[in-house]
């Protein structure tokens, strides 16, 4: 090839570029401007990823080999059967570079939120074969608070990337099936191995996205092969560790979690009305989202285009998330806003506005109000769930000092209950066991996760120490100290309120002997029958006197909320002997989902 040719093919694919950055950039500045504010806003990481971090920690002391249990995530730690890929990852960067877990928790899953933006593009702009739907697509998925709460919140170091390596293979499954292309058959086999090593959910997305793309482009022998290549090769690569956790917990390990927090076949209503769950107060991303895409995917029906509708409908039955959900809706809303909405504008407004301003006054309203709705649900600006805030901290600044003080000035072995979100992440930050928590008991099947999920929920409603007396006394708990938020406080992501009851009866039995307090937070210790300090006591004997104790309590009773106590529980979940439970609120918590 010449020089001169040489030049005009590089300039040729310089102006390429610049021209699909230019169709790109709506989304990646929405989604740069969303991980600001939620940075800015967040102290600390939203939900909880303290067992994540905790399960890097262990990689590292076992040498990088695969520990069996992860310890102080109740009393007999919980079996380590998730996935690998991303603990080995943030395992890497703490040991090469000494940041903080919090930090990791923080930065790491809205960069790849970023990242992921970019495949979802390629392949929307390769399916639809339309730059403007791939843009606005994109723009879509970017803002929508389903994928945020749970991609860029605290456990989106593991699903932001699964969220990644899937729809890079899907886009690799696109170029495969479409271009008949073999050369594709390898990244798709390295990007679904992955994806099973990275999160069981996301490897059904990718297995089902995969398949249809077949049966839409090819329903060829030569593309079955390939497919089987790209399925059976990545199970067969992730073999060594799934034969490693089966020799350690049994094939049953699995099976048991695949049946808590809804698992496979969550169902279409479900996924759905997750979309639309959002406060009106989110403008665009709220109701709208309930019906455009359904709206729009009768729409390609009626046009007798199928595969959008029916991957659309076949996520929704399969997996029942709405994230997935919102993804195929969001291409389907792409098609439905510019090829009907943007044409009935033109069409309205007339002959003298052309194809191209309509589409850009669509993508401009659409970009301004999706961008607001997207920063407030990422500010914690919404009310999500029964007034609970979208994208609750679990910890903040008085539990961070409260861990530390626990780490510090009580014993390795002490044991602890604690109430609300904030155990999540105790754990991790204090290296004490939790008594009571469902994170990672998954794994231990079905009704040990039940049984932990509903006695944290109803230590968490107790507001009396005579409730938490009993609650741990008939489920055969018996720990050193209790943790208790003040203020508001998080149970399973829903807003709590915290009078000065609980704080005063704990204080008056003669059960409990308070030997931590700031500003957020009361640390008891559990005293024997003869009032006499437990045998996990405190380490430094820092305890205050009587007298002093009770002068000093009254006076931190003005920090509490002044409102009149009732004589019962004022926190919603179920209380110790209620005999109806509280519905989980859909929060991105700890688990398999």
């Amino acid at each position: 090839m010449s020089g001169q040719n040489l030049s005009q093919t590089t300039t040729v694919q310089e102006r390429g570029y610049k021209r699909e950055l230019l169709w790109f950039a709506p989304a990646l500045l929405a989604a740069c401007s969303i991980l600001y504010v939620y940075l800015r806003s967040h102290q600390y990481p939203s939900f909880g990823a303290g067992l994540y971090l905790l399960i890097a920690e262990r990689i590292v002391e076992n040498g990088y080999a695969l520990p069996k249990t992860i310890p102080h995530y109740t009393a007999e730690g919980v079996p380590f059967s998730y996935p690998p890929l991303m603990f080995y990852t943030v395992a890497v960067i703490r040991d090469l570079t000494g940041i903080e877990g919090i930090t990791i928790a923080r930065y790491l899953p809205g960069l790849v939120s970023i990242a992921y933006l970019v495949p979802l593009y390629l392949f929307a702009r390769d399916f639809l074969r339309s730059r403007p739907q791939a843009s606005l697509a994109t723009l879509i998925v970017a803002v929508s608070p389903p994928l945020l709460q749970w991609h860029i919140s605290a456990g989106g170091i593991v699903r932001a990337p699964a969220f990644l390596f899937s729809l890079s293979g899907i886009y690799a499954g696109l170029r495969l099936y479409r271009d008949k292309d073999a050369r594709w058959v390898v990244p798709s086999l390295a990007l679904f191995t992955l994806t099973i090593l990275t999160h069981p959910v996301y490897t059904v997305f990718f297995a089902t996205s995969y398949f249809l793309l077949y049966l839409e482009l090819d329903r060829s022998l030569w593309g079955l092969t390939r497919g089987m290549v790209v399925g059976f090769g990545g199970i067969l690569l992730a073999s060594p560790w799934w034969l490693q956790i089966i020799s350690m917990h049994g094939p049953d390990v699995f099976l048991g979690a695949a049946g808590t927090h809804g698992g496979i076949g969550g169902g279409f209503f479900g996924a759905v009305s997750a979309i639309g769950h959002v406060s009106p107060d989110a403008a665009f991303i709220g109701s709208l989202w309930q019906f455009l895409p359904v709206v729009g995917a009768l729409y390609l029906l009626a046009k007798r285009r199928f595969f959008l509708p029916v991957w659309f409908f076949g996520v929704a039955i399969l997996l029942g998330k709405a994230r997935f959900t919102l993804l195929v809706g969001a291409l389907i809303s792409a098609v439905f806003l510019l090829n009907v909405v943007a044409a009935r504008l033109r069409d309205r407004v007339g002959a003298s506005v052309t194809r191209r301003s309509a589409v850009t006054a669509c993508m401009v309203l659409i970009a301004m109000v999706g961008l607001a709705g997207g920063a407030m649900y990422a500010t914690s600006g919404v009310d999500a769930h029964a007034g609970s805030p979208s994208l609750p901290q679990f910890m903040d600044e008085d539990d961070d000092e409260a861990m530390q003080w626990v780490e510090t000035h009580t014993n390795s072995e002490a044991t602890f209950v604690v109430q609300g979100d904030a155990a999540e992440w105790f754990p991790q930050q204090t290296h004490r066991t939790m008594l009571v928590g469902p994170w990672g008991v998954e794994w231990k099947g079905q009704e040990p996760y039940n049984h932990h999920l509903q006695l944290f929920r109803d230590v968490s409603a107790c507001n009396s120490a005579h409730c938490m007396t009993n609650t741990l006394s008939q489920s055969n708990k018996h720990p050193d100290y209790i943790y208790l938020p003040k203020g508001e406080f998080t149970v399973r992501g829903m807003q709590h309120r915290r009078t000065s009851k609980l704080a005063m009866s704990m204080h008056l039995s003669p059960k409990y002997q308070l030997v931590f307090e700031n500003d957020g937070v009361l640390i008891f210790e559990m005293m024997d029958e003869q009032g006499e300090r437990g045998t996990q006591s405190a380490l430094s004997g820092e305890k205050r006197s009587s007298s002093a104790d009770n002068e000093q309590f009254t006076a931190e009773l003005d920090r509490y909320p002044n409102e009149e106590e009732p004589e019962v529980e004022t926190i919603p979940p179920r209380a110790a002997n209620a005999d109806k439970p509280v519905p989980e609120p859909a929060s991105p918590e700890m688990n398999v989902s």
